[in-house]
């Protein structure tokens, strides 16, 4: 196979053929290519580029950062924008550079980014500088992110109208390669018409990746010469009058625009349809969605001659140029317009034709007798286009084929049939985040929400906190609130990337109108909801406290996770307090008694953007990990409550769940070791161990068999399916890079917005011969070949199970269950595995679906679970699933240049996987071996007998006795009133003993010497590394006075002998000489054993088939007495309330009159 040499830098460098690239990245190489047009023309320009950054458009920026130097040496200047009306203003004036002749080069092309709710904001300098005009060889894009379907915004976006309203002509592009034709386009309109032009990007276009055309002169613009142009020009001039500029608007400037679109036959028939009676007209996104509509038809030009079907694409979807519609409508019954949102197009089709011999009937936004077809709500169905163009060419002429496809459209078009979800996974505050902590407010209080990172807090758990602004509003909703309703004072979230923007003006307001309310402003240096962007100017917290004090605040607090930074020599004002992040609530607490508007500085680093810092060297990472003793942990989810960190996971064992750490995802925030519990410890020092294979595993498997690939018809449709944030984006571009590669078509969608903050995201990508069989990179319902799941809870969402087919969509899973948000708030959060596997099999049919833990195979071969997507990618290729070459994949990943050498080896591990799966597990357990391993404890006397053992060593013989006998009590009255059931003597063969072992100082102790623990660490870790532990001795640990919590403190190392030596002491539990038996949580513990023990004693008297399940439910209710000190005394109040319901239900229900004896109740 013929492959092309690709280079990384190609989408910017490359001159001629075809470049990889998204559309993002096209709007990069424009300014360049511009550039070198105006070389040619012999022109000396420069090009400016400002604005702020926001979905579709949120990683813009970012890509002209990385590329700073190569737009320089064109001299292109990128300025980050403070906000979007200021950068409009400053585009605004790089067209008046030359006016006094003191300009340094000919013209000033321009380009202003922003997405919708920053267009709305700039309104009044488009107006302003688009009557103004632009110069002869500068000219203006502006670049309109729009959200039609809010997946990342707080509102359905459309910015179409806010530039009509200044009178700003509408490019609409369809793709990356549109993007990149129709900014050439637009420059040359601008400059032409003096107009400011406007580019649509949504989601579905500039976040696409396709192959292109980057000739660089494979455009050839023309300029009309049948438009009289003033003798004056369009452009600017100085002196000029507002009258002036109306006139020259209205009179030539947006004539000369449909001129131009004439002339250069910007919009254009693509299909003629023979003698066509029905045609179709659409635009941008909602092209893609037509011509996805068109192959589910199966319709090509060929077939669209045959049925008489004329297509029409617009480019300018505003002023709609006349000739060109005219044309097209003539010899037409039927006009169909087909554009997602509010009609724009079709009201100007419905003008332009209104006069003229063409009378087709026109529908859209309703059909032919006026009811509604495609909506102005919500995103277009190409279900739904196809069914509407189906049925129309079916009422002109019958085709037995396109019949039964407009049924199955129309079927399609019911979702109902999908199965139900169990579980949906929210985007939430990744591992670490500030957020997790500097969002919480105090009991009683409510807060309201922000932009950005904080609009997530409105479905987490955070107390009170609902509502939220627009960017920039922060609290003046507040202002209005505050005199017409009862509370006093309320909270405000707000970032300093919205602080900076505009949030300062909503403080001064506030300020200004006297109401009470507390700002808190975190300062995580980090714009982090659009790709951790710095924000765009000098912003520390001494610069913020000395701002708000010269606003007028009443006070200023700083919370920090480095307090001790802030010292007396760091500058802070001397009325400034500053406070460790544990004691957040104490001080806001504090300031929501203060009169007039207070300001709380919550400082620390964004925790992905501290993540990418670290990779790249820029600041040291911390040689300290943590771990959790599963043996100590109680899974009471203390840990979960106090960091809200998604990396604290749940490990299922046989004494229940606990927790265990994710060391892939977590970025060392520590704060989950503020739990109170002692089964955390630090490693600090060392490595997480990572199992390499040993030269003879290599020699073993050789070169593997090439699997049969698929063959491509039309295109090859894949659907990734995984969590924002690891990673799935970049598969997709790996694939779509190796298509490339092969000189194949590619066209990738990704899908994440919000979801990237480790939401649900789903990648498309469609491969095809060539790049013209790709219509649009959107794949279908039903009509995936194959979907790549890399994670359990986004594969069997409803969204990624409407693109199979069943019996033809192949899916390979990743089986793991990575938990959602909701188990950081949730500790008994049930992961629905089998009803998910379920609900994909029952979709796609038992045969089609493979899963695999990926997750645990590839952590367990390549030391990270990053590796996961790689590894899927591997194994689904040797399943003979991608119609790629493995060496094509291989230089892609070379090519991308990321973590080169572990991404080989997961591909290579992942079809070592499909090949032979046992021969890779039988490696993997050959890496454990000598680990601590649970025994399967399989049958109910095994796990008897086990935690009989266990309690011997826990106390002694007797002990376990005791256990034993209350054990087989149960069974054998149980047997006598329940034959053949034995679920109440497994619920006290469980609980009891948990009861029993409760983890007192001397069990602690015994856990962490009895060789169990240092086994597991020498498993995890390797190289030089030392233990601290985290306790709250009882004996020595104070309390903090705001919480009542034991204050914890490190040990080091010399613990674990003084532990050894406690362990030995245990005989003195629960003696008149046992040091830590008189505490409250010792007491409570004893007496809970003796409750219990009466209390089945009691059900084992009354027990019937009638209250059995009552039994059993109430010999379960030890599960949820979890933790430690405070933490166990709340779990254990709420446990004691449900028992006395339960005993109230089990003795109406008991076979005989039961003494209804009081139980002591703990206290």
């Amino acid at each position: 196979m013929e492959k092309r040499s690709v280079s990384l830098d190609d989408k910017y460098l490359l001159k001629e053929g075809s470049a990889f690239m998204t559309g993002v990245q096209a709007l990069v190489r424009l300014p360049l290519v511009q550039k070198e047009l105006d070389k040619q023309a012999g022109l000396n320009t420069a090009g400016y580029i400002s604005g702020y950054r926001g979905s579709p458009l949120g990683g813009y920026d970012q890509q002209l950062e990385k590329n700073y130097k190569l737009l320089e040496e064109s001299q292109i200047k990128f300025q980050p924008g403070v906000n979007e009306d200021l950068a409009a203003t400053a585009l605004w004036g790089t067209q008046q550079a030359e006016i006094r002749g003191e300009g340094k080069y000919d013209g000033i092309f321009g380009i202003w980014y922003g997405k919708g709710p920053g267009v709305d904001r700039s309104g009044d300098v488009f107006k302003h500088a688009n009557h103004a005009g632009t110069s002869k060889f500068g000219g203006v894009l502006a670049l309109m992110g729009d959200d039609h379907t809010a997946e990342s915004s707080t509102l359905c976006g459309q910015s179409e109208f806010s530039m009509i309203d200044a009178m700003i002509p509408v490019l609409n592009p369809s793709g990356v390669q549109d993007i990149y034709d129709y900014g050439i386009y637009g420059w040359a309109l601008s400059r032409y018409s003096g107009c400011w032009v406007g580019l649509k990007c949504l989601h579905d276009t500039v976040e696409s990746t396709a192959s292109i055309n980057v000739d660089i002169n494979r455009l050839n613009v023309l300029i009309p010469e049948d438009f009289n142009i003033p003798e004056d020009g369009l452009n600017i001039r100085f002196p000029d009058t507002p009258n002036a500029q109306d006139e020259r608007m209205h009179h030539y400037k947006i004539d000369a625009v449909r001129a131009f679109s004439r002339v250069n036959k910007l919009d254009r028939t693509i299909w003629n349809g023979g003698d066509a009676k029905i045609g179709v007209v659409s635009v941008g996104k909602s092209y893609l969605d037509t011509m996805l509509a068109l192959d589910e038809l199966g319709l090509k030009e060929q077939d669209a001659n045959r049925l008489g079907l004329r297509l029409y694409k617009v480019t300018m979807s505003w002023p709609l140029e006349d000739n060109g519609i005219i044309e097209f409508a003539k010899g037409l019954d039927l006009i169909i317009v087909v554009e997602e949102k509010r009609a724009i197009i079709e009201p100007q089709i419905k003008e332009i034709l209104y006069e003229t011999s063409s009378n087709p009937i026109v529908i859209g936004k309703t059909d032919e007798n006026g009811n509604p077809l495609f909506s102005s709500v919500g995103a277009l169905d190409s279900n739904l286009i196809a069914a509407t163009i189906g049925n129309r060419i079916l009422k002109f002429q019958h085709d037995k084929v396109l019949s039964a496809r407009v049924k199955e459209m129309e079927l399609r078009l019911d979702s109902s049939s999908l199965p139900e979800e169990s579980i949906q996974r929210m985007p939430y505050f990744c591992s670490g985040c500030p957020h997790n902590s500097s969002t919480v407010i105090p009991e009683g209080s409510i807060a309201m929400a922000g932009i950005g990172c904080h609009y997530m807090v409105q479905w987490m758990d955070r107390g009170d906190t609902i509502g939220f602004t627009h960017m920039g509003g922060e609290g003046a909703n507040w202002i209005g609130q505050a005199p017409f309703i009862t509370r006093k004072h309320v909270f405000q979230n707000i970032g300093d990337g919205t602080y900076y923007h505009s949030g300062i003006m909503a403080i001064r307001a506030a300020v200004a109108s006297g109401v009470n309310i507390t700002y808190k402003i975190l300062l995580n240096d980090a714009v982090a909801m659009t790709g951790g962007q710095s924000v765009d100017g000098k912003m520390t917290v001494h610069s913020v406290t000395q701002q708000m004090f010269a606003e007028g605040v009443k006070q200023v607090t700083v919370v920090s996770d480095e307090p001790k930074k802030f010292n007396q020599n760091s500058g802070i004002l001397s009325n400034v307090k500053v406070y460790d992040r544990k004691d957040l609530d104490y001080v806001q607490r504090l300031l929501r008694e203060i009169e007039g508007v207070t300001v709380l500085i919550y400082e620390q680093v964004c925790a992905a953007e501290k993540r990418r810092r670290r990779k790249r060297g820029i600041i040291v990472d911390p040689p300290r990990r943590i771990f959790i003793n599963d043996q100590v942990c109680e899974g009471c989810g203390d840990c979960g409550v106090k960091s809200n960190c998604i990396s604290v996971m749940p490990l299922e064992t046989e004494f229940g769940r606990k927790r265990e750490i994710d060391q892939s995802s977590c970025n060392k925030d520590y704060s989950c070791v503020n739990g109170l519990c002692p089964s955390f410890v630090s490693v600090i020092g060392g490595e997480l161990k990572k199992n390499a294979p040993s030269s003879e595993e290599k020699d073993e498997w050789g070169p593997l068999p090439e699997p049969e690939h698929p063959k491509i018809k039309g295109t090859f449709n894949v659907v990734l399916s995984g969590v924002g944030g690891t990673g799935i984006v970049t598969i997709g571009a790996l694939l779509g890079m190796a298509a490339h590669i092969e000189k194949k078509g590619a066209g990738i969608l990704d899908m994440f917005g919000i979801a990237q903050k480790g939401g649900a995201v789903t990648t498309h990508l469609r491969i095809g011969n060539t790049q013209e069989d790709i219509h649009s990179p959107r794949i279908a319902s039903q009509g995936a070949d194959l979907v790549i799941g890399s994670d359990l809870v986004v594969t069997g969402s409803k969204k990624t199970l409407s693109v199979i087919k069943p019996g033809h969509t192949k899916l390979v899973v990743n089986s793991y269950e990575l938990i959602t948000g909701e188990f950081t708030q949730n500790a008994d959060m049930l992961f629905p595995s089998l009803k998910i596997k379920q609900s994909i099999q029952e979709t796609a049919g038992n045969e089609n679906a493979e899963f695999l833990d990926a997750s645990r195979l590839a952590t367990a071969l390549i030391g990270d679970t990053i590796a996961t997507n790689i590894f899927l990618i591997g194994y689904a290729y040797q399943r003979g699933l991608i119609p790629l070459e493995h060496s094509s994949i291989e230089q892609a990943i070379q090519i991308n240049g990321v973590s080169v050498d572990s991404n080989i080896k997961a591909f290579f591990w992942g079809r070592r996987s499909a090949h032979n799966d046992r021969r890779v597990r039988e490696i993997i357990a050959s890496y454990s071996k000598g680990s601590v391993q649970e025994k399967a404890l399989d049958t109910l006397d095994k796990q008897i007998q086990h935690r009989v053992d266990v309690l011997k060593a826990y106390q002694n013989k007797a002990y376990a006795q005791r256990y034993l006998q209350m054990v087989e009590r149960s069974r054998t009255v149980e047997n006598d009133r329940k034959p053949g059931k034995s679920t109440l003597t497994e619920a006290v063969a469980r609980y009891y003993f948990k009861l029993l072992a409760y983890k007192d100082e001397y069990e602690v102790a015994r856990l962490y010497t009895n060789g169990d623990f240092f086994k597991k660490i020498n498993d995890r870790f390797e190289g030089d590394y030392k233990l601290n532990l985290h306790l709250a001795p009882p004996l020595f640990s104070k309390r903090d006075p705001h919480t009542g919590e034991p204050i914890k403190s490190s040990f080091g190392h010399w613990m674990f002998s003084s532990m050894k030596i406690l362990a030995k002491f245990k005989f003195l539990r629960g003696t008149l000489f046992d040091p830590f038996g008189k505490t409250k949580e010792r007491k409570m513990e004893r007496q809970l054993i003796q409750e219990y023990e009466q209390t089945i004693e009691e059900l084992l008297r009354g027990l019937s088939d009638k209250n059995h399940s009552i039994a059993t439910e109430i010999a379960k209710l030890p599960e949820h007495i979890r933790g430690f000190d405070l933490v166990k005394h709340r779990h254990m109040e709420k446990a004691k309330k449900r028992e006395k319901e339960l005993l109230e239900k089990f003795r109406k229900n008991s076979g005989f009159a039961s003494v209804n004896k009081k139980t002591e109740t703990v206290s």
